[in-house]
């Protein structure tokens, strides 16, 4: 959080301490508690003092203000009993400015995913107020009551959705493969308040709620409502609602109980022909028949509407449209593929400095902010129709193609457009601006400018043209047309030549009654500085050097001496000295304050009568909103495809457009394939890698190699680049070849959750669970070191297992790094398995067996890798070379013995007894060649040869004894060895 402590005004701070009676402390104390750790509610108290407005938190909130706005506990005072001493008990402290409480509130509701009240003093309090009452409420998905005080001036980059969900069992089919398995009849509601949208859900899903995770990444769902699980007894729907909330939690959403007499429909249908907009061609109750004829979502939705209060507002009558979602329009995400593949996330699940770590801060070069709402949107709703995802790629194309033309668009047109919704929702709740008017005009100026551009963009293909036209072209002429009254309307009654000025006015012609008053002011104006004129001729001084007509805020409209000549009225009459400081001294005449209360007067009813007429044309404005709101979706589109086509062309090396085919039809080829967001960070030079996955043939691959050779990365970048594929981006290879995939299901890193019990191997083995009972033959599975958070055996037991099963009963495409070298004996198995593993070049250092130096090359090659490198990376990490080399000792322990162990199971007593007679056989007749003697008196001391000839004299025993050798298994495994 950008918020830095500045020192609080005196005034401030000691009008809060002075608040030291029971009145404020027992007010505070009947409050019901709240916490402000995860998912809590932080509550601020508004404050006014000394002329300006600030806020004040108190009790456990104090503390997190001073630790995570402040950063120190210094700023913390005491109020009440006990707020004096070595040992303070009163009530905890802490004030904050108006710019700087605002900033936190935004902070604490984006990004800390915390609700927030506004608290007031109640009517006829005063400055030191003691009673309060809420007056606004905030929550992540619901930034309602706080949008026009906390992001009046500030673009919402992500829109706050929040989604209300009910559970209805049923038994599973017949034949279920898992044991006691149910499905679930889920019902969903959930709104976008930015959009004024509600949407809609019905669907099964399995008891680890695989399908509500994906609609909740899908979505970007902040907040959930959810119905309170019973008073007694623990009961199905309590263990349903337990699993439920720890998919929330895994996803970041903050869960919102609610009381389950929410969850019904008997209103719901009157609700919304209350809510929707009306339809012209049939009737609202017609218009929804499809999404209250679902079974459950119905019962969600009425708790929504509840929650939200839309119906309380005027403003939101007749407004909101309602549309049915479809989890099978979209690829799947899990929570756990958002962070391996950092999408919207950085790689530790924090937002991070540096943009270009995630997927989103990297392909986000939109100039517009509802245009970043729509690519992160993009991002998490990855296409599966072919025909749409080949449209999307064809427009990057035109634009990769075609550099002057996305410049003109990006840098003269859609940098200059503002966020349409956002002015178009003030203008329903009628909370705009004459300057939201103007913004809107300065946009419509735009319109033609861009549809121009479009319509120039260069390309031979006539499909191009075409595409174009039917995107972006047709529907921004029929915009522009609707629009030029607009444009009219406020040419007419705006005054334009004072936008420089950063005044927005009215024209005073535009109304019989401004124009009379506005030239009374203009005579009043006049008389002001005739009166100037007539003082300085009087006083002999020099206007504007020694004497000045200024409008002070203190005495209004008053003359102002310079230092220097401020003794010129002393004892003069006709002239009211008013005060002298630094900078001169002040004084009036009887006229001149005749004319500055006549000023006054006609000002102050020229900006009633303004203001009357402001709300006109706001109002007038208002009834554009329809337009505005089709012209933001085809900015917000036309931005993302541009902001692609910019990326794709501004890599270090240029992306390419991959040939995406029918779902299950095809093979996933990659050549030289990249990590889009690893390429771009600073000192890296990123080795690109092949990627071939023949369906049938060697969809799942298993992937070893030495810990850092980029194993982790090799798999990760085949998910982010079949995600950009469907998503319509170009992608970091030199040819790529996809088929499309239905989900990508991750299970990479290591992820605990202590406070709720759930351990590294407990979360890793849920996750592994959610894929196999969610994932398809037209599934892409990323899974990295499975198995590593139990004993080794298990650990292996298990991963053998789960590989076994996605790649013989599941059939989907799975990339599985290991550090288990055993496994990659699945390929003798499946013939459908292959094994890669990362390339290191190892040299000989020292005596040792495991003395060597590891140069890591990134490369990713045929093969199995059958060595681990775990104590080089040690060394690496400066381990002490005691420790070091106790490891080695140890790792080669464990190594001969493990081996001793394999080689009695391997082979059985008879072969292994012939294979000992075979190789004294051998020695003996060697010795005795050596000695130049008989088999029978062989005496190896008596040897006469050298010992390079007896070296060459064993090398022919060997050749002379090798048919044998061949035939024994147990000896051919002892020669290896050797």
């Amino acid at each position: 959080m950008a918020l830095m402590y500045g020192k609080e005004k005196d005034s401030e701070t000691l009008d809060l301490d002075t608040v030291t009676d029971p009145g404020f402390c027992s007010f505070f104390a009947k409050l019901p508690a709240k916490s402000p750790e995860t998912h809590g509610t932080l509550r601020l108290f508004a404050r006014h003092a000394s002329d300006k407005d600030y806020f004040s938190a108190h009790g456990p909130d104090a503390h997190y203000v001073a630790q995570h706005v402040f950063h120190t506990n210094s700023v913390i005072k005491w109020l009440g009993k006990g707020s004096s001493g070595p040992n303070k008990t009163g009530l905890a402290s802490v004030t904050m400015n108006e710019m700087m409480a605002k900033g936190f509130l935004r902070e604490a509701l984006t990004a800390k995913q915390l609700r927030v009240e506004i608290w007031v003093p109640e009517k006829g309090q005063g400055k030191k107020a003691t009673k309060f009452v809420l007056d606004k409420e905030a929550s992540p998905g619901n930034l309602q009551a706080v949008e026009d005080m906390l992001f009046v001036n500030t673009d919402l980059m992500t829109a706050p959705m929040v989604m209300a969900i009910k559970i209805a069992s049923s038994s599973g089919p017949p034949g279920s493969t898992y044991v006691k398995a149910t499905t679930k009849n889920i019902g969903v509601a959930f709104a976008d308040t930015t959009l004024r949208e509600i949407g809609v859900a019905d669907f099964a899903d399995n008891d680890l709620f695989s399908n509500t995770e994906s609609l909740i990444i899908q979505l970007g769902i902040k907040e959930c409502l959810v119905p309170t699980g019973t008073v007694s007894g623990k009961t199905d729907r309590d263990v349903d609602l337990n699993k439920l909330k720890a998919v929330l939690e895994r996803c970041g959403v903050v869960c919102t109980e609610r009381k389950p007499s929410e969850f019904n429909s008997r209103s719901v249908e009157d609700d919304l022909t209350r809510l929707l907009k009306p339809e012209a061609s049939s009737s609202t109750t017609a218009s929804t028949s499809e999404q209250l004829s679902l079974p459950v979502a119905p019962a969600s939705l009425n708790a929504l509407i509840t929650y939200l209060s839309l119906l309380s507002d005027p403003a939101n009558h007749g407004t909101w449209t309602i549309r049915t979602h479809d989890l099978s329009q979209f690829m799947k995400l899990d929570a756990s593929a958002l962070r391996a593949l950092n999408l919207v996330d950085g790689p530790n699940g924090e937002t991070s400095a540096n943009k270009n770590t995630t997927l989103l801060g990297l392909l986000n070069k939109c100039k517009t902010a509802q245009g970043t709402r729509m690519l992160a949107s993009w991002l998490k709703q990855p296409l599966v129709n072919l025909h749409e995802i080949r449209k999307r790629q064809d427009l990057v194309e035109i634009f990769v193609e075609d550099a002057n033309s996305r410049r003109t668009l990006q840098d003269e047109y859609l940098k200059l457009m503002p966020d349409l919704h956002r002015i178009s929702k003030r203008f329903q709740k009628n909370a705009a601006s004459l300057e939201d008017v103007v913004r809107v005009y300065q946009a419509v100026l735009k319109l033609p400018g861009i549809i121009e551009s479009l319509a120039n963009v260069e390309s031979t293909s006539m499909h191009a043209k075409e595409l174009i036209d039917e995107i972006y072209l047709v529907k921004l002429r029929e915009y522009d047309g609707s629009l030029n009254k607009y444009g009219e309307m406020v040419e007419t009654t705006i005054d334009l030549n004072e936008l420089d000025n950063h005044n927005y006015v009215i024209k005073p012609d535009y109304d019989p009654k401004l124009q009379e008053l506005a030239e009374k002011l203009m005579k009043t104006r006049d008389g002001l500085d005739d009166e100037h004129r007539e003082v300085g001729r009087d006083l002999g001084l020099e206007l504007d050097k020694q004497i000045f007509l200024e409008n002070s805020p203190t005495y209004g409209y008053c003359f102002r001496l310079t230092k220097g000549v401020s003794k010129a009225v002393h004892n003069k009459k006709n002239y009211y000295e008013l005060a002298t400081t630094k900078s001169g001294a002040f004084f009036t005449t009887s006229n001149l304050r005749d004319l500055a209360n006549e000023y006054k007067d006609l000002t102050d009813l020229y900006a009633r009568t303004q203001a009357g007429l402001v709300k006109e044309i706001v109002s007038i404005a208002s009834t554009y909103t329809p337009v505005l709101e089709l012209f933001n979706v085809v900015l917000a589109h036309l931005d993302v495809i541009l902001s692609m086509a910019h990326v794709a062309v501004n890599a270090p090396e240029a992306y390419v457009k991959p040939k995406v085919l029918q779902k299950g039809s095809s093979s996933l080829i990659l050549k030289a394939a990249r990590h889009p967001c690893l390429e771009v960070q600073d000192d890296i030079s990123f080795i690109p890698n092949d990627v071939e996955m023949i369906k049938g043939e060697g969809e799942f691959q298993i992937i070893t190699g030495p810990n850092m050779g980029g194993k982790s990365t090799y798999i990760r970048q085949v998910g982010v680049i079949a995600l950009m594929a469907q998503v319509g981006s170009f992608v970091p290879c030199e040819e790529a070849q996809l088929p499309i995939f239905d989900s990508i299901l991750c299970r990479v890193g290591a992820g605990d959750s202590q406070l709720k019990g759930i351990s590294t191997f407990m979360a890793e083995m849920l996750e592994t669970a959610a894929i196999l009972r969610s994932a398809s033959s037209n599934s892409l599975i990323i899974i990295d070191e499975l198995g590593r958070g139990t004993s080794t055996y298990d650990g292996f037991g298990l991963a053998w297992a789960i590989s076994e099963h996605i790649a013989s009963k599941i059939h989907a495409f799975c990339m599985f790094a290991t550090h288990f070298h055993e496994l990659t004996s699945l390929d003798q198995q499946l013939p459908h398995v292959r094994n890669l593993h990362v390339v290191a070049h190892v040299s000989k250092r020292g005596s040792e067996l495991n003395d060597r130096d590891i140069t890591l090359l990134y490369k990713v090659e045929p093969g199995v890798c059958d060595q681990s490198f775990g104590i080089h990376v040690a060394e690496l990490a400066n381990f002490p070379q005691s420790v070091v080399k106790l490891a080695r000792r140890k790792a080669n322990e464990l190594e001969d013995f493990g081996r001793d162990e394999a080689e009695d199971a391997e082979f059985s007593e008879e072969v292994t007894e012939e294979g000992v007679e075979l190789v004294e056989e051998l020695l003996r007749t060697w010795a005795t060649r050596s000695a130049g003697g008989s088999d029978e008196d062989v005496d190896m001391d008596a040897a006469d040869l050298t010992p390079e000839q007896q070296l060459e004299e064993l090398k022919r025993c060997v050749e002379t004894f090798k048919p044998r050798i061949e035939a024994n298994p147990w000896v051919r495994s002892l020669l290896t060895e050797l």
